[in-house]
């Protein structure tokens, strides 16, 4: 038995030895070759934790080398990897998968399939992450943020927890690119959609973040309608009260009015912090005349709610910037 152990760690060493010759010499398809049988002799043995070293190892390398086709399966095993042995998500391995994303060539299209493994595999262990990790989201916004792919930054933003580092990168947006009356527009629709992902703490550090930052904004209270509308929600959602809630809907109606989907998502956040139900009749097909029924339906104040799905945002999804 130790002998054929021995036999099996020299052959392994062997194919080690070519590898990195191969690697010497630019031969980067053998060497590819040569990882991937090393992948299925580790696979078979069970050395999970030599083939996980191997693989990042193997992956950086060819990722560095310019051999991006294959850098990214290597990566793909990593991850593969990684769901057979269950291993629990932490930091150490999220900064290995963003070390990888980052360099690998934005225009391959298995880049965005090694990412949602990756992002499916930080679930494990997390049934209230059902998009992926907050920290790997971080990760991966910051890497999209310094390649100026401002559109998916916003997303994975909005799956982190990290509402100071996404207004950061709002305020450098709106500065560069944006028009100077769309500056509370940045900032509202991101705090509306952080609350229908039931995200309060981070959709208050989100505004606080913005409306400190940017130059161009004094307050509280703020001269723009808008910013001031956001920053009494924020306190609202946080007191619990409905009829305070109906009150300041009606009197910001006009911003709200501002964009089509500020109703929709004022009406889940109704649903989600008032217990407010969903408005399945066409008697008041309004936003603000279902809230008033809902009010005068029941004089006692709502207690927040927990019973809603979360809004899914897509990084396709039309934005107000």
């Amino acid at each position: 038995m130790t002998d054929l152990k021995n036999d099996k760690e020299q052959g392994i060493q062997r194919v080690l030895n070519k590898l990195q010759f191969s690697l010497s010499k630019g031969n980067y398809y053998e060497a590819h070759q040569m990882y991937r049988t090393l992948y299925f002799r580790y696979l078979n043995q069970k050395k999970y934790d030599q083939l996980k070293k191997l693989l990042y190892e193997g992956a950086l390398q060819m990722l560095e080398y310019g051999q991006n086709t294959s850098g990214v399966d290597l990566a793909q095993l990593f991850i593969t990897v990684l769901i057979e042995m269950k291993m629990t998500p932490s930091d150490e391995i999220f900064d290995k998968i963003a070390i990888l994303f980052e360099k690998m060539d934005q225009d391959l299209v298995e880049r965005d399939t090694f990412l949602n493994n990756a992002l499916q595999w930080s679930c494990l262990g997390f049934a209230e992450y059902k998009t992926g990790h907050p920290d790997l989201h971080k990760r991966v916004a910051e890497i999209f943020w310094r390649q100026r792919n401002y559109t998916s930054a916003r997303y994975h933003y909005l799956y982190s927890s990290d509402g100071c580092g996404f207004a950061t990168m709002l305020v450098e947006l709106h500065i560069t690119e944006g028009y100077s009356n769309e500056i509370d527009l940045f900032i509202a629709q991101v705090v509306l959609q952080y609350l229908c992902l039931k995200k309060k703490s981070i959709a208050y550090d989100a505004f606080e973040s913005y409306t400190t930052q940017h130059p161009s904004i004094k307050g509280p209270p703020y001269l723009l309608p808008l910013l001031n509308f956001i920053c009494f929600l924020l306190k609202i959602i946080e007191s619990g009260k409905f009829t305070s809630f109906v009150v300041l809907c009606e009197k910001y109606e006009p911003c709200i009015k501002r964009d089509p989907s500020y109703s929709q998502y004022l009406e889940k956040i109704s649903q989600i912090f008032f217990n407010v139900k969903p408005n399945r009749t066409n008697n008041n097909p309004s936003f603000i005349g279902n809230l008033i029924q809902s009010l005068v339906g029941n004089l006692n104040e709502y207690e927040p709610g927990t019973e809603n799905d979360d809004i899914m945002f897509t990084p396709t999804a039309s934005h107000s910037f």
